[in-house]
């Protein structure tokens, strides 16, 4: 595989995805707690990584950066990817939006995130977006006196969302929910910050699902929220609706499950209200992608399917189509094939879906014809 980093390389690129991401969120946050959080991380790796033994000569440490949604699954992965010992993977969840920046500027070796690449970020950073992961985002919420399961559909959570519906007992969620006695409770809305993965799922899912959430909102990672307190991380969101009486908010599927916490199920395109679950989530990929296999950056949002889960979509690796680093290509390269074969299994321990069988040979066969 050729001369690989030494820790003094290693150090400095990771040294150059910190300063980047240190610049843009002071830049970006102000003041904001969350921000010091991310820089805290950052300098910790950086730490890590200049007290690495000086003998290691051949190791090679692949940085990526990026969405909090799959963070728990690159994190086993960082733990688990021991298949040749002079390559390790360190990820730093800094969210999607700046995630996709840090990858476009050459900082890291790969980004992670929900939202589906621009035309125009794929052709000025040279990036491509490979399927990595099926999640799914569910509405969650707290209604402790309410022990039946709540139904939404994607019209009513639009109207939430935009501030038009007020509270737990108005007429949109009672028309949904016959036989379940309603609190008259102020709806808490709880949304996420700028630059976050799981708003892109989930106002393509609003977007598509009511035309005036379209027109006010639209599709974006960066939604203009009109109503509502935000979570930094999605593990803060799982937090604040867990702990917070009459709230509601969105999260991937396994922080749900992990924290305990109420979800929704969420009509789907055949008129069916489903819950979130693997089984629901592979259905709504195997809709989108039967049977060519190849929509590598295809929306699952809302497909077809009786039991299909409507707010699904892939999480996503973005890498760049070039590489000027033979070696670090060549690492990346085997970090992706063991992602697509060993890794999998991980994905489904995490609480994530993994990627159906057909489409990891498509992406293999992807990734070896990348370098």
């Amino acid at each position: 595989m050729g001369t690989f980093d030494s820790p003094a390389t290693i150090q400095e690129n990771t040294m150059k995805v910190a300063a980047r991401f240190s610049a843009s969120s002071i830049a970006q946050r102000g003041s904001n707690r969350g921000w010091l959080s991310h820089i805290w991380l950052l300098s910790l790796l950086v730490v890590g990584l200049g007290s690495a033994p000086a003998h290691a000569q051949n190791a090679v440490i692949l940085v990526g950066s990026g969405s909090t949604v799959p963070a728990p699954l690159y994190n086993r992965w960082t733990q688990e990817y021991k298949r040749n010992p002079n390559l390790q993977m360190r990820y730093l969840p800094v969210g999607t939006s700046e995630g996709i920046k840090q990858i476009s500027h050459g900082a890291g070796d790969f980004a992670a995130g929900e939202a589906q690449l621009t035309e125009k970020e794929r052709k000025e950073g040279s990036l491509i977006e490979l399927p990595v992961v099926i999640i799914g985002i569910v509405p969650i919420y707290n209604l402790p006196d309410i022990r039946q399961e709540l139904r939404l559909s994607g019209e009513v959570l639009a109207e939430i969302y935009l501030g038009d519906v007020k509270t737990w007992n108005a007429p949109q969620i009672v028309k949904l929910n016959p036989g379940i006695t309603l609190p008259d409770l102020p709806i808490q809305v709880v949304n996420r910050p700028a630059g976050k993965g799981s708003n892109y799922v989930f106002t393509d899912f609003l977007s598509k699902a009511s035309s005036k959430f379209r027109a006010q909102i639209g599709v974006t990672p960066s939604p203009k929220w009109p109503v509502g307190a935000w979570a930094e991380r999605s593990s803060d969101m799982a937090d604040k609706v867990k702990n917070s009486p009459g709230s509601i908010g969105y999260v991937e599927y396994q922080y749900a499950v992990k924290g305990g916490i109420s979800q929704a199920a969420v009509q789907n395109r055949a008129g069916k209200f489903v819950k979130a679950s693997t089984e629901s989530m592979t259905a709504s990929c195997e809709a989108a992608e039967a049977p060519g296999w190849k929509g590598f950056s295809a929306s699952l949002i809302n497909t077809p399917g009786a039991d299909a889960f409507p707010i699904t979509s892939f999480s996503w690796i973005y890498l760049r189509s070039l590489s000027s680093e033979p070696a670090r290509a060549a690492a990346l390269s085997d970090f992706l094939n063991w992602m697509y074969t060993d890794g999998q299994q991980y994905a489904a321990q995490e609480g994530y879906a993994a990627l159906p069988s057909p489409l990891l040979a498509a992406l293999r066969k992807k990734v070896n014809d990348l370098h």
